[in-house]
């Protein structure tokens, strides 16, 4: 690893810091800047305050302060005491000049204020609060270094310090130019894919799982795209990390088999549209509603608002009940015993009406009932009814029809026999 770092250079450069300090900085017109621009300051911080309170009072009582003028304003308010510091300095500067005295510091000051109060205001107007408040560093940063004529310098200096990696040369001006690019460049993919990813959505004539599908390969194609244009544009070949590929590749196949087992089911499942968000599964002992789809696994929301998150691998590998794959309907199974003495035609009867009775059960296909077997203690019936919703939940329909069998029996003095035992002891 080399390092290229100059030492003549750094020391040219610390020199003329020094020189300039010691022959410029410190004289009388230098101090009789400094004094007036503090003055100019403090007189703007003291202006400023009754005018913002009132600005404030203003936008309180209104009923449009979060709309544009709103915002413009709100964003504005910060910036009245550099707009009345500006205007202050320029007082000074033209009474130093009837004096014959120079102004470079307060001119120098005047457009630091002025590049300050246009990317504070620009920026401030975005409702992204991060990426404003990273626009408006890096921004501010530059044009600083810019009025101070600095840019140049630091842009040198930052390009001395570098080292080598693998053939490589990577300065600290590589890398910062790496950032602010990969940055944007991210920022713009994913504004675009959430713009897509509405798009999609509201494509009414594509299935759920489709749906899902094109979202996720559009964001793993921007953030793709992203990353190799970013790479590309601060000059690094992207031939120099075939390497990586490699390693990528051992380390799949012996650490990330599971991972990429379930990306790759994850890609079938929405591929063959087996599941999709909204349908009733059962797997194993989880039972709820797809929630959403994920790359790696799948939510899915029970009755009991417990949140199961499935490997997409155990849908492919295990038996997966989906009760609303084909349709919706679903048709629940619930045994009753009477006592042989009662009129097995009016309890089939009875039966039907108490799931009828029942508003979640269907007309069409109507319940019906049927005798199943003639048990040791009673007459065993079966009562089938379909319903529609089972998103809903299952057990909660059975227990209603069951209570309602309950009342009509009862109401109709049927008998619900259970098993008796006679024990004769000899003695």
């Amino acid at each position: 690893m080399d390092k290229y770092i100059d030492p003549a250079f750094l020391e040219s450069q610390l020199s003329s810091l020094w020189r300039w300090f010691t022959q410029i900085a410190l004289t009388v017109n230098i101090l009789l800047e400094v004094a007036v621009i503090a003055f100019g300051l403090l007189l703007a911080h003291l202006f400023a305050r009754p005018v913002i309170t009132r600005l404030q009072r203003f936008l309180a009582v209104r009923e449009w302060r979060d709309r544009l003028p709103g915002r413009s304003i709100g964003a504005f308010l910060p910036l009245i005491t550099s707009v009345l510091a500006i205007l202050l300095l320029q007082i000074g500067a033209v009474a130093l000049h009837r004096f014959d005295r120079p102004s470079f510091l307060i001119d120098t000051a005047t457009r630091l204020l002025t590049a300050w109060i246009i990317i504070r205001f620009t920026t401030a107007m975005l409702r992204d609060s991060n990426w404003a408040r990273l626009l408006y560093i890096t921004a501010w940063t530059v044009a600083t270094l810019h009025i101070l004529n600095l840019l140049v310098p630091t842009i040198d200096l930052l390009d001395q310090v570098a080292i080598t990696l693998g053939g490589i040369r990577v300065s600290l001006l590589l890398l910062v130019k790496g950032v602010i690019v990969f940055t944007v460049l991210l920022k713009v993919a994913s504004s675009v894919s959430k713009l897509m990813e509405k798009r999609i959505w509201s494509l009414g004539e594509l299935t759920p799982s489709v749906q899902v599908l094109l979202t996720k390969a559009l964001k793993v194609t921007l953030l793709t795209v992203a990353i190799v244009v970013a790479l590309s544009s601060v000059g690094i070949d992207l031939s120099a990390f075939a390497f990586i590929g490699g390693a990528i590749g051992v380390g799949i196949g012996f650490g990330l088999q599971k991972v990429v087992s379930n990306l790759v089911s994850g890609v079938i499942l929405l591929l063959d549209k087996s599941i999709k968000p909204g349908d009733v599964i059962e797997v194993g002992d989880s039972y709820g509603r797809i929630h959403s789809l994920g790359a790696r696994y799948v939510s899915v929301v029970t009755r009991d608002g417990f949140e199961y998150l499935i490997p997409n691998e155990d849908l492919i590998t295990q038996q997966v009940v989906n009760w609303s794959f084909t349709d919706r309907l679903v048709r629940l199974k619930i045994g009753v015993g009477v006592s042989y003495d009662s009129d097995i035609h009016k309890v089939m009867d009875l039966l039907v009406q108490a799931a009828r009775s029942i508003d979640r059960v269907l007309d069409h296909p109507g319940p019906v009932c049927q005798l199943k077997d003639f048990g040791d203690s009673s007459v065993d019936l079966e009562l089938r009814f379909w319903i529609a919703d089972p998103d809903k939940g299952i057990s909660n329909v059975g227990s209603a029809v069951r209570l309602a069998i309950w009342d009509v029996l009862h109401e109709h003095h049927i008998e619900i026999p259970f098993p008796q035992r006679d024990l004769h002891i000899k003695s």
